[in-house]
């Protein structure tokens, strides 16, 4: 089951770090100017939407306390307060007394999960314990004398004991956690019966009694642990996006001192004003302006544009940014906490807590199943203890009750359905990190991309190569090679096939920003902008989404090629299923107006917008939540990170950036857009599995438990018609495998041939 109830609380870590003060808070705290400040505390106890409603009411209850807002995926809470007289309120203590632990830093590496280790080791133990144990039940079923029976009784409650201890510590923890703050949860009922089971059958061993149950406590701890430990695994594939994102930024810059001298410094002492030297090769620190230096700059992680920015003397340019030619000396502007890349991390930050308040089919059933089990089996305890007056079987049939509606079913139901779809997608070549996205994708009504790299290839194409000469094409893929400019790299693919055409240059050398000249005997060739190349006019390119080089002999034009940014395999195709399904469709895109709108005029796609920063991406898809659309994101770059984490669902390929894909839920290792297709069409099919799971669950518990209640089942009949329902989800989940190399081969059949690299 996926809620609080379901994630042991962890012990505490020698080697974490105290909970901070007040005082050191504040310190930590980043002024936001009109007496607003903002604090980022780590949660390691936080795992599900209940934790987040605990955290965020218990914090906005405190005076002063304007925003409270957490992200599951990085554990941490985002606090932003009202400061009076350089007075912090204790939100450490506040935290402590719901049974939270913060810090001001996260003590978790990322390399290692100490918690997925101890539900394997649990789960491994519980198995071992039931599996010998059924073996010793099989021959006391089968009719064994009283003292052999007797042996293998005691022989079970030490098989036992180990698994009642040390697995089901897990469900121990989190019960006593929530019982001492003066809440329940799933796990109270589990550890209830789990126990009751154990200790009835440890009083039976002694009294000699034919029957023991050591069996359906230990079957009981191996099914929940089996669907905790996948639901775990699920969850753990959503991943933050914001540590990509920090390591996208340099350790540090090169300052340059007033004598003249280079010093290293680390990024956080950079102070507006400081001139920082940013090689050719690095991404540029902080946002700065350059006061000296002529380079290229390849922006497309930062604002999605293909072509590279020719930057020189009095350029603003943003953090994150890569230098591609000359070194360039920058004044910065921000420090490292002001600069994009750290608004970034920001954005992204917000947006993942968004989407974390997202509550699960299986959080929502938590909340219901907890008070209805309790009050039945507290209801059958007392009934049975009136009407008979027999302690003993009062507590059997209470025990019995609570085993019967144990939610092993429930706990299967989601995971299961999960790891099968992921099986399934992974033989599509679609990655799955967000389990919980599947049920998010089947209440999309609105579908927006990014253009470049995602509807597009992001890959400069030679468009006349078939109308020029082979002779011409050849002289400028020569010309080309000198130079990795995405607009030469085409051309030398383009021209790579006529060799015998080759030409050699006595010498060739690359102007950033205008292009290559290269010299053979009397004969100067240039290759570029063709307002440095040539001295006559030339006409514009018939498509507003084209780039024209020229290639021109002594100044006189010879040639030109016209390029463009072809569209990716697919993207027509599914334009038109979306379209069909009667979901709305639009194009978010940092690139230029003109090449935008000559994409959409191209896909049949009415909405769209150009030119976009980062964070007005974010506030389109927030503008349409509002609305209360659920949006599906599909984007590649960097500039798309903020808005793939604030969808409600996102898809990226595996050709975007590491922070691109950090942010999705599904990434597809293709060129096709199809993916997105079986995405989808996976995503609805797993999420009816998902409710099937739930709705057979109930069912098994409306016909089972009157039985229960009745007094016409033992608890290891319980325990048998609860392992049975759990093996009746898993069947149930399976269905989704079937036909996948039919479904591969439909959608093969469908699929255009792949183009591009």
């Amino acid at each position: 089951m996926s809620c609080c109830s379901s994630i042991p609380v962890p012990l505490a870590d020698a080697s974490a770090p105290n909970p901070a003060s007040a005082k050191e808070i504040w310190l930590a705290s980043r002024d936001l100017g009109d007496g607003l400040r903002q604090v980022i505390l780590a949660l390691p106890d936080v795992h599900c939407a209940a934790c987040i409603a605990a955290v965020e009411t218990a914090l906005r209850k405190i005076p002063g306390v304007e925003l409270a807002r957490v992200n599951l995926s990085t554990r941490r809470v985002t606090i932003n307060w009202r400061a009076k007289d350089g007075d912090c309120p204790e939100f450490a203590g506040e935290l402590a007394k719901i049974g939270y632990v913060s810090h001001l830093t996260s003590f978790e590496d990322g390399t290692r999960d100490p918690l997925l280790a101890s539900l394997l080791k649990a789960l491994a133990i519980a198995g071992f314990s039931a599996m010998n144990i059924m073996i010793l039940s099989v021959s006391v079923w089968s009719g064994a004398d009283p003292a052999t029976r007797h042996a293998f009784h005691l022989v079970s409650a030490a098989l036992a004991l180990p698994a009642i201890t040390y697995s089901g510590r897990i469900f121990y923890r989190s019960a006593w956690t929530a019982l001492s703050r003066g809440r329940a949860n799933m796990d109270v009922p589990i550890s209830v019966g789990v126990l009751l089971a154990f200790a009835l059958s440890v009083y039976d061993t002694f009294q000699n009694a034919p029957y023991t149950y050591f069996d359906a406590s230990t079957s009981l701890l191996f099914f929940l642990l089996a669907g905790r430990t996948l639901d775990h695994l699920m969850r753990g594939r959503a991943r933050s996006a914001v540590g990509a994102l920090a390591k996208l930024a340099p350790q540090g810059a090169n300052v340059i001192l007033a004598g003249g001298a280079i010093n290293y410094v680390p990024l956080a002492e950079i102070r507006p004003g400081m001139h920082l030297l940013v090689a050719a090769g690095d991404r540029v620190p902080v946002d700065g302006v350059v006061i000296k230096g002529i380079s290229e700059l390849d922006c497309s992680l930062v604002t999605g544009e293909s072509r590279w920015k020719h930057v020189e003397a009095g350029t603003a340019i943003q953090s994150g940014v890569l230098n591609l030619a000359n070194p360039l000396t920058l004044a910065a502007t921000a420090s490292a906490n002001d600069s994009f890349l750290a608004e970034m991390t920001r954005m992204m930050e917000a947006a993942e807590s968004g989407r974390s308040t997202y509550r699960r089919i299986a959080d929502r059933a938590a909340a219901l199943y907890t008070p209805v089990v309790h009050g039945v089996a507290l209801i059958s305890l007392f009934a049975w203890l009136h009407a008979t007056g027999d302690f003993h079987q009062a507590v059997t049939i209470a025990v019995a009750v609570l085993i019967i509606t144990c939610p092993c079913a429930l706990g299967l139901a989601v995971p299961m359905v999960q790891v099968v779809a992921v099986r399934r997608l992974f033989e599509r070549g679609i990655m799955v990190r967000d389990g919980s996205a599947f049920e998010r994708l089947n209440e999309i009504d609105t579908v927006l991309f990014d253009k470049t790299g995602t509807l597009t290839l992001g890959e400069v194409c030679l468009v006349n190569a078939g109308s020029t000469r082979p002779d011409i094409l050849s002289l400028a893929a020569a010309m080309a090679r000198y130079s990795r400019h995405p607009a030469s790299v085409a051309i030398a693919a383009a021209g790579a096939e006529w060799k015998q055409f080759s030409r050699v240059f006595e010498e060739a050398e690359e102007f950033h920003g205008c292009g290559i000249e290269a010299r053979a005997g009397d004969a100067v060739y240039r290759l570029g902008r063709p307002s440095w190349a040539s001295t006559t006019p030339q006409p514009e390119s018939g498509e507003r989404n084209r780039s024209i080089s020229v290639l021109s002999k002594n100044g006189e034009a010879i040639a030109a090629f016209s390029f463009e940014d072809a569209l990716r395999p697919g993207a027509l195709e599914l334009v038109h299923f979306l379209h069909e399904a009667g979901v709305s469709v639009g194009i978010v895109s940092g690139d230029s107006h003109a090449a935008v709108s000559s994409v959409a005029r191209q896909l049949a796609i009415e909405e769209f917008s150009a030119e976009l920063l980062p964070s007005e991406k974010v506030d389109a898809i927030r503008a349409l939540s509002v609305a209360d659309r659920k949006v599906l994101m599909i984007g590649d770059g960097l500039n798309d990170g903020p808005a793939l984490a604030a969808a409600h669902v996102s898809i990226a390929p595996s050709s975007a950036t590491d922070i691109g894909r950090s942010a999705s839920d599904f990434v597809f290792l293709g060129h096709s857009l199809l993916a997105v297709k079986e995405i989808m069409q996976t995503g609805s099919r797993a999420d009816a599995l998902i409710r099937q799971n739930f709705g057979l669950a109930i069912a098994y518990n409306v016909m089972s438990v009157p039985f229960a209640i009745a007094g016409q089942v033992t608890p290891l009949a319980a325990a048998i018609a609860m392992s049975l329902s759990s093996i009746v989800v898993v069947g149930n989940a399976l269905r989704l495998g079937a036909g996948i190399e039919t479904g591969r081969a439909i959608i093969r059949a469908r699929e255009p041939a792949t183009v591009g690299g």
